[in-house]
């Protein structure tokens, strides 16, 4: 592979981008899209299209924000991760800044591609993850806090697919779980983060928590998103209670690609409470390509 090309496709964080479409796909189901839809019924391939549109509109939106956050990070970079495309030499800034914004039109002109609200939320979002980018990582509080609400107006985008906020409650699901793995990866470079990690436990927990007693109260597929759920549970808080017991740069890296790529589980799971079983499994089919694409391409 072309070493410039391979710098744009690292850039981008491949691993991380089945996430974004995962989050889609359970907004799409919260909607209600997918109630009283079997697998064998005939499908609605405009609206087909318009799931498709959403899942390029909000992979784009993912991969401007982190290309655009190592723009503005690029200094930084030089001394903490001198090996990235764009300290390296490998991308010049000024292409890379290019390629974010490029990213991030297109990824803003496919929501609108599907309705002026979905339009919306996207501009939203990609005003949300400028701000995380250029100020909001730099605040203790702000920075979890502005990366969270960045994921759960991802979730929000599929959401929006039928004009209709009402389940727009579960927003804070994503936003209270991104910002306990922003908590987490304090403590990549330098190590030393068990507060951190142990506020983050605190977070996982209310969030699973959470989905059960919504679930349950609701009258929703709490049963049948159970098996999702401990798939979950053991997924993030394996490599968690590892980064506790050895407190290294190595293990805390560990627990936060764990923690971004399980937001798959997590997304399969709230498909399943809002849909059917199938949902989730198309939805958890994205868990596999990013741990095979995580083998490639750093996550964080």
């Amino acid at each position: 592979m072309n070493p410039v090309f391979k710098g744009y496709l690292r850039l981008a964080r491949p691993a991380n981008l089945p996430t974004a479409a995962a989050d889609i796909l359970a907004g799409v189901a919260i909607s209600g899209l997918f109630m009283g839809i079997a697998p064998n019924s005939a499908w609605d391939t405009y609206k087909m299209g318009e799931i498709l549109l959403l899942v390029f509109s909000s992979v784009f939106l993912y991969a401007a924000g982190v290309v655009l956050n190592d723009v503005f990070d690029h200094k930084l970079d030089k001394v903490e991760r001198p090996e990235r495309p764009i300290p390296s030499g490998l991308i010049p800034v000024r292409s890379a800044a290019i390629f974010g914004g490029v990213l991030m039109n297109l990824g803003v002109l496919f929501s609108f591609l599907v309705s002026s609200l979905s339009g919306i939320v996207a501009l939203t979002l990609g005003l949300s993850i400028l701000l995380y980018d250029a100020f909001g990582k730099h605040h203790p509080f702000f920075g979890p806090l502005n990366m969270g609400v960045c994921r759960g107006l991802n979730l929000l985008l599929g959401i929006s697919i039928l004009g209709d906020f009402t389940n727009w409650g579960y927003f804070v699901f994503p936003v209270v779980y991104i910002a306990a793995i922003t908590l987490i990866s304090r403590g990549e470079v330098h190590g030393d983060n068990k507060s951190h990690i142990i506020f983050a436990g605190g977070l996982y927990s209310s969030v699973i928590v959470g989905i059960v007693v919504l679930l349950s109260a609701s009258g929703l597929n709490l049963l049948e998103a159970i098996p999702f759920l401990l798939l979950f549970a053991f997924l993030i808080f394996r490599p968690l209670l590892k980064a506790y017991a050895e407190n290294s740069p190595k293990n805390i890296k560990k627990a936060v690609m764990a923690g971004v790529i399980s937001i798959i589980v997590l997304d399969a799971t709230l498909a399943v409470g809002f849909s059917h079983w199938w949902v989730g499994l198309i939805t958890l089919l994205l868990l596999p390509l990013s741990i095979f694409l995580s083998k490639l391409f750093a996550v964080t």
